[in-house]
Order: structure tokens, then C-alpha cells, then sequence
């Protein structure tokens, strides 16, 4: 079940304080609907009553997907509550077989919603992104879109100058990576537990 606690949050932009319901944890299990808020974003900004802006809630919330066998954290970033998460999660019965994902931020909570929604294995995800950039030529933060047509185009995002740049990249780069993670058992055995996947986890093996 999802779980919600009635906060408090000040607006980003005529700093009043107002109340109002956010989650806690979030069980998808035969929701779509509330998956489909969850990947939009919808569930995680708050109207200002005051002044009508939207704001964003960064709270600590836990996202279940038990279809998926999937668990993934938004954290406050402390590391003992991150240790106490893995903790909990490597010594709970029945979740042997699931993934636990760390995420320190909304985005990077719906951008993992959406790679295991459409199929995929977030560690090839961060490969391709990382082999990516480095075909670019360009130092950023690449964030997965989603997977798309009969050829299972993959989008990718990343900003500049104010705006999204959307960059596409065909199947067979995600199955080339595939093959490099299947290749090297450390990247497998490392990914396994309640684990922060990103592009510094990547690079990590990289260099």
C-alpha cells in the first residue's frame, strides 16, 4: 500500500509556508495510473494555494513496483540511512530477488521508473549513455527518454543553453553494452543489493 504523511513546505517563490499530503512510498501493484504519474512527474510537485506556483517535493520516498520486483529509494543523501536502507533491504525475506536502486534526486527516480518500465537493465542503460557522451565528444549528464518504434530507438536527453537536446541512438548500441556487462562479472555482482547506479558508478569500471 502507499503510504502518505500530511508536510509542510515553503514556496519557492513567495516563500510561504503551506500543507499539504506527500508520499512516503509509493506501491504501483495493478496501479498504471499511478506508474504513469510517477514517470510524468505529476506526484511530486505541490501547487502554491498563495501565489500558484508549482513546486517540487523532494522528501525521501520509496517506490515499489512488486510486478517488477522492483524497489527504488529517494534519499535525503545521508550515509547512515543509506546503510541502514541496504541493511534492511539485503536481510528482508522475499526480496532475494529483487532490484534495489539508490536514486538522490526526482528526476533520477523517473528516469529508473521508465528504463524498467520499458524492458530494460538500467546498468546497460548507464554504459550506453557514458559510451555515448564519449562519442558526442561532450561532458554531460545524458538521461534516458525512452524506447521507441519497431526498431526500439532509444532517446536520450541532455540540457543546454536553457533547453532539452534530444539525442537517438539505435538498439544495437544498448545490445553492444549488454555484452560488455555479461563480459565482466564484477559490473554484475556490484549491481546486485540496493545500489546507486549512475554514470559514476560507469565510470568507476571505466577508467
Amino acid at each position: 500500500m502507499s503510504q502518505t504523511v500530511n508536510t509542510s513546505i515553503r514556496c519557492s517563490r513567495c516563500h510561504q509556508d503551506f500543507s499539504c499530503e506527500c508520499y512516503t512510498s509509493i506501491n504501483v501493484a495493478g496501479d498504471p495510473e499511478l506508474k504513469a504519474k510517477v514517470k510524468s512527474g505529476e506526484v511530486f510537485v505541490k501547487e502554491c494555494p498563495c501565489c500558484g506556483t508549482v513546486n517540487l517535493v523532494t522528501s525521501p520516498v520509496l517506490y515499489h513496483d512488486p510486478e517488477e520486483m522492483l524497489m527504488i529509494w529517494l534519499t535525503d543523501g545521508n550515509p547512515a540511512t543509506e546503510r541502514a536502507a541496504r541493511e534492511v533491504f539485503i536481510s528482508t525475506p522475499g526480496l532475494e530477488h529483487y532490484t534495489g536502486r539508490l536514486v538522490s534526486d526526482v528526476g533520477s527516480l523517473m528516469e529508473k521508473v521508465k528504463i524498467f518500465d520499458a524492458g530494460l537493465d538500467d546498468v546497460v542503460v548507464e554504459l550506453s549513455k557514458f559510451v555515448t557522451a564519449q562519442e558526442l565528444g561532450k561532458d554531460v549528464k545524458l538521461k534516458f527518454v525512452s524506447l521507441d518504434g519497431a526498431d526500439n530507438t532509444i532517446t536520450l536527453t541532455y540540457p543546454k543553453d536553457g533547453k532539452m537536446e534530444m539525442v537517438e541512438i539505435g538498439f544495437n548500441v544498448y545490445e553492444d553494452c549488454r555484452g560488455i556487462v555479461k563480459r565482466n562479472p564484477s559490473m554484475q555482482e556490484r549491481s546486485k543489493g540496493l545500489v546507486r547506479i549512475d554514470a559514476d558508478w560507469v565510470a568507476g569500471f571505466i577508467r
